[in-house]
């Protein structure tokens, strides 16, 4: 693998405060955030010559062709382009296949953005959907109806059964996480919430609670990247991509690992490896949290903690703002943001945390940040390390 380690740095972020949009098309939101990225890194328009966007649903109100039409919406011919999307982990993704582009002269000034408005658009355009879709391997898994939710559902109870987790220590990573989410003035969900709570809200996919469940708001972000010499003379301190690692696994719930194994614990060695770093080491994460069982997972294929621990892992706090690994500063999906494919707040978040400017609970000196994301139902993963 290429050493990307420290090759390329990100040198402006923005995330919208909005959490509805109404009538607001993505593209516009999209706009919203590039311009406010590049003002943060002292940029224009005019210095951008690669972009990066994954927005190919109803959700997003985009196509295949997204990267093209939003390339031409905000008005630049970019020299590198890149539209791959593997779900909610493609802006990390993105970010260090942004990395190697930079450090090999296809492009100097990239923008990686996302926006979304699933509370208002369409939602009888047409879409597809792997759930559904009647060929390849999911034929073979449609008469038992899964959905989304249900099959995360599957997952929680799996984990249950092997390892002993209880619906308590699942309830407390969403608790945690509204901690840190009371204190962002942009979080969508503020007031703070007891593992009773959490228990005591509507069973959705059982063992999941809807409090067990990501929000669903509008919004947006963007992160512009360049190279380590030209971040240090631009507006902002950069933080540095040292780490980089991403992997696909599965789509089909039929094809997953007995011990529940993702595609994190291919990623996550990847990055640290990259950058010569440990778990031990990192300051601040921020994990995907579309349930409250998605970061648990991650926390043990990432090497937080031992495989089935993660349980005790969170109910010890290890995810407080005093823990020994903060995360989610922010409020996470699960009480900020989450307009559909959320890798891209994971970053933001990250910068801001290194930064010393987030929005709500903020880690004193933090040096090292983790971003990881997640992609359909655990199919793919992409680990990012960042560093001051």
């Amino acid at each position: 693998m290429i050493d990307l380690s420290g090759k390329a740095a990100i040198a402006g972020v923005f995330e919208s405060p909005r959490r509805d949009a109404p009538r607001v098309h993505p593209f516009a939101l999209q706009m919203e955030c590039i311009l406010g990225a590049l003002d943060d890194a002292g940029l224009t328009l005019k210095d951008v010559d690669g972009l990066c966007a994954a927005s190919g649903d109803w959700a997003e109100g985009g196509s295949t062709m997204d990267v093209v039409e939003l390339a031409e919406y905000i008005g630049i011919a970019p020299t590198y382009v890149n539209s791959t999307d593997v779900g909610g982990c493609s802006y990390i993704l993105q970010a260090g296949q942004a990395a190697a582009a930079i450090a090999t002269g296809l492009a100097e000034v990239v923008v990686i953005s996302y926006a979304a408005c699933p509370r208002w658009w369409p939602l009888s355009s047409p879409s597809f959907d792997p759930f559904v879709f009647p060929a390849g391997p999911g034929q073979y898994e449609i008469p038992y109806a899964p959905t989304l939710i249900s099959t995360y559902g599957l997952f929680a109870r799996r984990h249950m059964d092997l390892y002993g987790t209880t619906p308590e220590q699942l309830a407390q990573v969403a608790v945690t996480f509204r901690e840190h989410a009371a204190k962002n003035p942009d979080a969508r969900l503020r007031k703070p919430i007891t593992v009773d709570d959490v228990l005591a809200s509507p069973m959705i996919a059982s063992p999941l609670h809807r409090l067990d469940c990501c929000v669903v708001t509008d919004g947006g972000g963007a992160v512009v990247m360049t190279s380590r010499e030209r971040a240090r003379d631009l507006k902002k301190p950069p933080v540095h991509l040292v780490g980089y690692g991403a992997a696909v696994a599965r789509t089909q719930n039929s094809q997953i690992p007995d011990d529940l194994t993702t595609p994190a614990a291919l990623s996550g060695p990847r990055a640290f490896a990259m950058a010569g770093l440990t778990p031990g080491e990192i300051d601040v994460a921020q994990i995907y949290d579309a349930f409250t069982i998605t970061p648990m997972l991650a926390l043990e294929d990432l090497g937080f903690c031992a495989r089935g621990e993660s349980g005790a892992f969170v109910a010890d706090g290890n995810l407080t703002l005093g823990g020994s690994l903060p995360t989610n500063t922010d409020g996470g999906g699960l009480s900020s943001n989450h307009p559909g494919k959320r890798g891209i707040f994971t970053l933001i978040e990250s910068v801001r945390q290194l930064r010393g400017e987030g929005p709500g609970v903020q880690v004193p000196d933090a040096r090292i940040a983790l971003a990881h994301g997640l992609g359909g139902t655990f199919c793919s993963a992409a680990t990012a390390i960042l560093a001051r």
